[in-house]
């Protein structure tokens, strides 16, 4: 009965996300100068990567961390206000992290090739 129907509509739900997930991966995946894309749930697991799992669980813990830091600043400065997008720029990589109501999307660019 009805354990069933939850069960279904939140598998559903669970495959609605993913075609999500990988419409945005292909979209961003096309961009000039992107290196990598992972999506992670809020536990900090990869979903989703095309780079190899090594790569990808240290950049999900990593940023994830970092953007739970990031986050709690932002609060912590102001509770009405919340954390929408980090950018980190560094020597060799552009790292961008979109937190979602349902995961977290990170993208990793060369920004020589813009």
């Amino acid at each position: 009965g009805s354990f069933k129907l939850s069960y279904y509509n939140e598998y559903k739900s669970y495959l609605s996300k993913m075609s999500e997930i990988e419409e945005t991966f292909k979209r961003i995946m096309s961009n000039k100068g992107v290196i990598g894309v992972i999506a992670i749930s809020h536990e900090g697991i990869p979903i989703r990567s095309n780079l190899d799992s090594t790569l990808s669980v240290q950049y999900a813990a990593l940023m994830s961390e970092l953007t739970s830091k990031a986050r709690s600043t932002v609060r912590d400065m102001d509770p009405q206000n919340d954390l929408v997008f980090l950018r980190i720029r560094s020597k060799k990589h552009e790292i961008m992290v979109a937190p979602d109501k349902d995961y977290m999307l990170i993208v990793i660019q060369d920004p020589s090739t813009k």
